[in-house]
C-alpha cells in the first residue's frame, strides 16, 4: 500500500469520510462509518495535453497550488495551473447529502496562446487482500471496482474515451490506454474522458461520481439504476445545497463571539473553532454515537497502533468538546447507544473500539477507559440539567463504578469487611483470585502498572457517581432496597476517595522536592499530571505540590517554541516534537490558576501551527510549526475548544 502518513483536508457526509493532500490527492474514502472500511489505496488523476503524456494533476513539476474551502463548509477547492501548458484546472470535491457519492467537480481553463486539446484520466486502485480480492469490469460508461461485498463505480455523465482493466499501471504514464477484456483481475483500473478543444481564454467543465454500494449481494442491475438516479443529478444545484446545509450547521453551533478579523491570528483563530464544528461530524457514526479519534493515516501499523478507532477516553474529552458546541445530541448518543452497547458485563470498557461498538484490536486495558465514562455523563449533565439522561444511564454507571472499586482493592490491598456473606462464601470456597485484575496502561499506553492520572480519573468518577446519586436518589424514596444499595456504594466510594488520596501521598509524592510522581515506577515528569487539577479536580491548582510539579513541567516539557512535549523520554516518533493536547492542558491548568497571559501563550501556540484550514494535529514539528502527525485528530480539536 502506498505510505500517506498526512491528511491535509477532510471531507464528508452522509456516510462517507475521505481525506485528501494539500494538493487535491484523493487518499482515503471511508464507506459506511469514518473508521471502516476505507477502500482506496491510491487515486490519481491527470490530463493529457495535445501530444504530451499523463500530468498527474497531484504532482508535477509544472504545477502550482492553491487550495481552501468554501468558507463555512466541507466542500474543498484545490486549484492547479499546470504553467507549461498554461492550463488552468479547479477542482471541487464534496460529498452529496441525497447519495452515498463522492462528487469530483474538474473546471478546465485555457489561459494559452493556443488550442489545447484535453483528456482527463483517472487511474484508482483499490485495496485488496486474500479475503477481499478486486476485479473491474466496464459497463455503460461505469468502471466498476469490485470485491466480494462492495463495489465502486467510477462515471460521468460524458462519455468515456478509452479504459483499461489489466496492466493499467504499465501504461497508465503515457496517457494513452487501451481497451482491454470486459472483466479484469487487477485491482487497478483506469478510465480517460475527452475534455474537447479548449481554444484561448475557453472553459470546460467535467465531473467525474465515485459512488460506494455494500449491499449483501452486489446486485448489479440495482446498482446500475442508483448510477442512473446520480448521474440525473444537477451538480452545480447540490454543490450549492451541500455548502448551504454546512453554513447553516456551522451558525447553528456557534456558542461563542467569535474575534473580529482584522488580523491573521484572529481569522486562524475563527477558523479553527469552525473547523473544529465542520469535522466533528465527519467522525461520528450517525448510528451509534461511536467517534473515531482521527481520519486513519498508518494502516500498516509501521509507525503507531493506528488511529482511526474509539477510545472511550478520548471519546469523553471530545463530548465535553461537543457540548461546548451545542451538539448535546451527539453526546447523548454516545453515552446511552455506544457506551451501553459496548460496556463488559464486569462494569469495564475495554481499550477501544470500532465506532460501530465492535471490540477492535487491544493491547491490555485501560482502567482510565472506565472511569472517563462515568466523570463524562455528570458532566454532560451539568450542561444540559436532564434528570432523565442520568436515570438512562443510571445502571451502566453503577456497574462501573463497582468495577473501579474491585480496582483500588486489588492495588491497595483493601478487603471489604462489611459483606459479611460474601466474606464467608470467599473463605470456604478460597475465590479470592475472583475479582483479581491484571496491571492498567498509563493514558498514553506506554506503561502498565499504577498511575496519578488513572487514580484521579478514578477519584473523579465517584465524585461524579457521588453526584449523580444526589440528583437522582430522590426517585427511588418508595424503594428501600435500592436506597440500602445506593447507601452502600457511596460510602465505599467515599472511603475509597481517600484512599486514593492517602495512596498518592505515600508513592507518587516525593517529601524532598514536594511534587508530584506519574506513577510507582519512576520520576519522569508527565503532562497529565495536570489532570489532577483539570479536569479531576483532586487538587487545587494552587497547591504546593502541584505549583512544584507545574515548575518542573516547564522546566523538562517545555520546548523552545511555547509547545509541550507528553513526558520525559517520550520516544514515540522520535519524542521530541509538542503536542497540542499536552499544550492545550496546560493553557487549561493556568487558567484554573488565573495565570490568564499565560495560557494565552499556549493557546497561541496552537493556533500559529495549525494547518492553513485550520485543522489541529496530534504533534507540532519544532522547527517548522507545521502538522508533523495525524492531523485533524479528535481530541486536539476538542481541547481547544475545552480552553477557550
Amino acid at each position: 500500500m502506498k505510505k500517506k502518513y498526512m491528511n491535509d483536508a477532510i471531507i464528508g457526509g452522509k456516510n462517507i469520510t475521505a481525506s485528501y493532500t494539500r494538493n487535491g490527492e484523493l487518499l482515503r474514502l471511508m464507506y459506511d462509518t469514518p473508521d471502516y472500511r476505507q477502500f482506496i489505496d491510491y487515486f490519481y488523476t491527470g490530463v493529457k495535453i495535445n501530444d504530451s503524456c499523463m500530468i498527474y494533476l497531484h504532482e508535477d513539476q509544472n504545477n502550482r497550488y492553491q487550495q481552501y474551502y468554501t468558507e463555512d463548509t466541507n466542500v474543498l477547492h484545490t486549484e492547479i495551473e499546470n504553467t507549461y501548458f498554461e492550463l488552468k484546472v479547479q477542482q471541487i470535491d464534496f460529498v452529496s447529502l441525497k447519495e452515498d457519492v463522492l462528487i469530483k467537480r474538474y473546471i478546465f481553463e485555457n489561459h494559452n496562446t493556443i488550442d489545447l486539446n484535453v483528456n482527463f484520466l483517472v487511474h484508482s486502485k483499490l485495496l485488496s487482500d486474500y479475503n477481499n480480492m478486486v476485479g473491474s469490469k466496464m459497463s455503460e460508461g461505469v468502471l466498476e471496482q469490485y470485491s466480494h461485498q462492495s463495489t465502486m463505480c467510477i462515471f460521468s455523465k460524458g462519455n468515456v474515451l478509452s479504459h483499461q482493466l489489466n496492466d493499467s499501471e504499465t501504461s497508465i504514464g503515457s496517457g494513452v490506454i487501451q481497451d482491454k477484456d470486459y472483466i479484469g483481475m487487477s485491482a487497478d483500473s483506469s478510465v480517460s474522458y475527452d475534455v474537447g478543444l479548449l481554444r484561448p481564454g475557453e472553459k470546460k467543465e467535467l465531473d467525474i461520481f465515485l459512488y460506494i454500494s455494500t449491499s449483501e449481494v452486489n446486485n448489479g442491475e440495482k446498482i446500475m439504476a442508483q448510477v442512473s438516479n446520480i448521474r440525473k443529478m444537477d451538480v452545480a444545484k447540490e454543490q450549492l445545497s451541500v455548502e448551504k446545509y454546512w453554513k447553516k450547521y456551522v451558525k447553528d453551533h456557534i456558542n461563542i463571539e467569535l474575534k473580529a478579523e482584522t488580523t491573521d491570528y484572529n481569522r486562524k483563530y475563527n477558523k479553527i473553532y469552525k473547523r473544529s464544528i465542520l469535522l466533528f461530524p465527519l467522525l461520528i457514526n450517525s448510528n451509534t454515537g461511536g467517534i473515531s479519534a482521527a481520519v486513519e493515516v498508518d494502516e500498516d501499523r509501521e509507525q503507531s497502533g493506528r488511529y482511526a478507532y474509539c477510545w472511550p477516553r478520548d471519546a469523553v474529552f471530545v463530548t465535553k468538546g461537543l457540548d461546548k458546541i451545542k451538539m448535546y445530541k451527539e453526546t447523548e448518543k454516545f453515552y446511552k447507544i455506544f457506551c451501553k452497547n459496548t460496556q463488559n458485563k464486569n462494569g469495564m470498557w475495554e481499550q477501544r473500539f470500532y465506532t460501530d461498538g465492535k471490540l477492535a484490536p487491544c493491547w491490555g486495558y485501560q482502567i482510565d477507559e472506565t472511569a472517563s465514562v462515568i466523570y463524562g455523563i455528570y458532566e454532560h449533565y451539568q450542561e444540559i440539567n436532564d434528570v432523565k439522561f442520568l436515570k438512562d444511564t443510571l445502571k451502566m454507571c453503577e456497574n462501573a463504578s463497582k468495577f473501579l472499586c474491585i480496582y483500588i482493592e486489588n492495588i491497595m490491598g483493601i478487603h471489604d469487611k462489611s459483606d459479611v456473606v460474601k466474606n464467608e462464601i470467599e473463605m470456604t470456597y478460597h475465590t479470592e483470585e475472583r475479582n483479581k485484575l491484571p496491571d492498567s496502561y498509563d493514558l498514553w499506553e506506554m506503561e502498565e502498572g499504577v498511575h496519578l492520572y488513572s487514580l484521579a480519573s478514578i477519584y473523579a468518577a465517584f465524585q461524579a457517581m457521588l453526584n449523580i446519586y444526589e440528583k437522582v436518589e430522590g426517585e427511588y424514596q418508595d424503594n428501600r432496597l435500592k436506597l440500602e444499595a445506593i447507601s452502600k456504594l457511596k460510602t465505599k466510594m467515599e472511603k475509597y476517595q481517600e484512599e486514593i488520596k492517602k495512596y498518592i501521598s505515600k508513592n507518587m509524592y516525593d517529601e524532598k522536592l514536594k511534587c508530584l510522581y506519574r506513577n510507582c515506577k519512576d520520576q519522569r515528569t508527565d503532562i497529565s499530571m495536570l489532570a489532577t487539577v483539570v479536569p479531576f479536580r483532586l487538587f487545587g491548582a494552587k497547591e504546593k505540590k502541584v505549583l512544584n510539579t507545574v515548575e518542573r513541567i516547564n522546566m523538562t516539557l517545555r520546548t523552545y517554541t511555547g509547545g509541550y512535549l507528553r513526558f520525559e523520554g517520550d520516544n514515540y516518533r522520535g519524542g521530541k516534537d509538542p503536542w497540542p493536547i499536552a499544550t492545550l492542558w496546560m493553557a487549561m491548568y493556568y487558567q484554573a490558576n488565573r495565570e490568564r497571559q499565560k495560557a494565552k501563550e499556549c493557546i497561541d501556540f496552537v493556533i500559529n501551527s495549525a494547518n492553513e484550514h485550520g485543522f489541529l494535529s496530534e504533534q507540532i514539528d519544532n522547527n517548522t510549526m507545521t502538522p508533523s502527525w495525524v492531523n485533524g485528530l479528535a481530541w486536539s480539536h476538542a481541547m481547544f475548544l475545552l480552553s477557550l
